[in-house]
């Protein structure tokens, strides 16, 4: 099954995070990510620009309205994802455990294709 794994946490942890602390975080994601892509579980994803970047896009009745930022108020944003294909949903909350930013991880299944 095809899941995507959001990873979720506060910007402002990393912003404040020391530069040694950061930056060692940023190596245990990689050995994560490494041994994930080896295995072949990991086929696509990107850590994400912060939310101060992101333009939404809302469908008001029959108005469109374009802002800055996100859609919703919280301290807690999406900064990267991995597009994974695994067994089942036991085994993508595996993967989820495991991730070394220890961040909430959100785990979507894809949509199947449409017929």
């Amino acid at each position: 099954m095809k899941y995507v794994l959001l990873f979720c946490g506060n910007e402002e942890r990393w912003e404040t995070m020391p530069e040694a602390e950061r930056n060692g975080m940023y190596a245990r994601i990689g050995e994560w990510w490494g041994a994930n892509s080896a295995t072949g579980k990991i086929f696509g994803g990107e850590e994400l620009q912060p939310v101060t970047t992101a333009t939404t896009v809302r469908h008001e009745g029959d108005r469109t309205v374009v802002t800055d930022g996100p859609f919703i108020e919280a301290k807690e944003t999406v900064g990267g994802f991995a597009l994974i294909e695994v067994a089942d949903l036991d085994e993508a909350i595996e993967m989820a455990k495991s991730w070394p930013a220890k961040g909430s991880v959100e785990i979507r299944p894809l949509v199947a294709e449409h017929m």
